[in-house]
């Protein structure tokens, strides 16, 4: 996801000679597709460069590629849990590798149109196919073709940082770009990273009959999460089959009788050597600013990417950056939202900057973790005076009619009075609950005015009042009671 803007009267060398534009994005990540379009619709004159694919890493390796897997991979572990609903189902048998690849090439196929060349040139974008870099602060080289249809068939820039990790390369290595590709589900896998990607992908193999087994170097899966957030989805990997070695790192890599050897350094030092037919790295990526012509137009970068400003507005004014290439969050979510703040500074008076204390993530494992904010750790590791509430979802009744229940839980931090500073959701459908409670920080809505907000029954939204009930259950105070009780007693005269 490669997305560098410029604006105000862009030239642009191509073919036929010189063309200004308004905008010019080079890279058909979500982050320059959502601008083409929006600047498009407002009537800006924009071109579009992509020397790969449309849709960027998102459509190709990312989400659509690994959400269609899990979509598979949830079916049938609900196949096989089938018992406890009272259910008699047969146990699935062994899994068709080619058939669930055929699933997820197929939702790709079904997305791909709303990335199209066809689409952005119907709504009067210039697409090129080709190679774009700036030859200085308003001028870009296009050295591909104006496209009127079709798409390009070269394979993504990587973008990629592997582990320097003796005998890797040498043994071969998948990645998330590289795994929907295999010809045959591996036997074992050794998951490098215990991040989103890796458990998303490890618990997916698990659940196809794959031997996983996960090495992390954080002291628990999803570093990112409180602890008691991690255990949850830890503990239902291991109860699906997942070997998880946390607190520990890989060392090297050999090859031996057809299978890959992984040691890996435990706590201590002790080491354990683990075997798999297959190896997946998922460290993340890093950004990739190669051949943009940066330094031809005085644009300032590190290894961690283009520097940008809160406007999203690199040292040169005509040149922006948004997504991967900005080294920001890796989320398609947050390059969209860049992207949107780039069409209101560039085509527009006055100054918008991105909303990063807002900014939501969900793991998509089952269940789901999702959060936004502050959480319990940081809270408690600061000085921001703060109160924590938590509710599980043996509460919510909607949640124990679905079998959907045990062990999962929502909790907010929330300020002196009752505003929320961060709050994250254990549950197979986080992802989608979490959003009225962004809504409600980005707002300012406290969890007074939550549990105060009618929500339907029986469902899962429950669980959001119920936070905002939690709260409200705080300002009974043994004192308060007292007297309510007096004034109780002497109306019954």
């Amino acid at each position: 996801m490669r997305n560098v803007l410029s604006s105000s009267g862009i030239q642009v060398a191509q073919e036929r000679g010189m063309e200004r534009y308004n905008i010019v994005v080079i890279g058909a990540g979500s982050g320059g597709l959502v601008v083409a379009a929006g600047a498009t619709g407002l009537g800006a004159r924009v071109a579009l460069a992509e020397k790969h694919r449309m849709g960027g890493d998102c459509l190709n390796t990312g989400c659509v590629p690994s959400k269609a897997l899990l979509a598979a991979v949830k079916a049938l572990q609900h196949a096989r849990e089938g018992g406890r609903f009272g259910l008699n189902l047969p146990e699935p048998g062994p899994q068709d590798w080619k058939a669930v690849q055929a699933w997820v090439r197929s939702t790709q196929a079904r997305i791909a149109p709303h990335d199209s060349v066809e689409r952005f040139t119907g709504l009067g974008v210039e697409v090129f196919q080709g190679a774009a870099r700036l030859k200085s602060a308003h001028e870009v080289e296009i050295a591909g073709r104006r496209s009127g249809g079709g798409t390009s068939s070269s394979p993504p820039a990587p973008g990629r940082r592997s582990p320097r990790l003796p005998g890797l390369a040498e043994a071969g290595f998948l990645t998330n770009e590289t795994v929907f590709e295999m010809d045959e589900r591996p036997g074992s896998l050794v998951v490098m990273g215990g991040g989103p990607i890796g458990t998303e992908l490890g618990q997916a193999f698990a659940r196809l009959g794959t031997k996983v087994t996960i090495v992390s170097s954080t002291a628990h899966i999803c570093a990112k999460e409180d602890p008691d957030v991690a255990a949850v989805l830890a503990a239902r990997l291991r109860g699906e089959g997942v070997r998880i070695l946390d607190g520990s790192r890989a060392t090297r890599v050999a090859s031996r009788d057809g299978k890959k050897i992984v040691t890996v350094a435990r706590a201590g030092g002790v080491e354990t050597e683990v075997e798999a037919d297959e190896i997946l790295v998922a460290v993340g990526r890093t950004a990739n600013v190669d051949g943009l012509g940066l330094e031809a137009a005085g644009v300032r970068f590190s290894k961690k990417g283009i520097e940008i400003d809160a406007r999203c507005r690199t040292n040169v004014p005509s040149v922006w950056a948004v997504g991967d290439v900005a080294g920001g969050p890796l989320f398609t979510h947050w390059a969209g939202h860049q992207a949107r703040v780039v069409i209101r500074n560039t085509l527009f008076p006055g100054t918008t900057r991105h909303d990063l204390a807002n900014l939501p993530w969900t793991t998509f494992t089952e269940p789901e973790i999702a959060h936004v904010g502050l959480n319990e750790t940081n809270a408690k590791a600061g000085s921001t005076p703060h109160q924590v509430f938590k509710v599980t979802f043996d509460d919510v009744d909607r949640a124990v009619c679905d079998g959907e229940s045990e062990g999962y839980f929502a909790k907010v931090v929330a300020g002196p009075k009752g505003e929320i500073l961060g709050a994250t959701i254990v549950h197979p459908r986080a992802g989608d609950l979490l959003a009225e409670l962004v809504l409600a920080k980005k707002h300012g809505i406290t969890l007074a005015r939550l549990s105060a907000t009618i929500h339907t029954y029986p469902s899962l939204s429950e669980v959001n009042r119920a936070l905002g009930d939690a709260y409200m259950r705080t300002k009974l105070t043994p004192g308060t009671k007292a007297r309510l009780t007096k004034v109780f007693r002497w109306l019954r005269r």
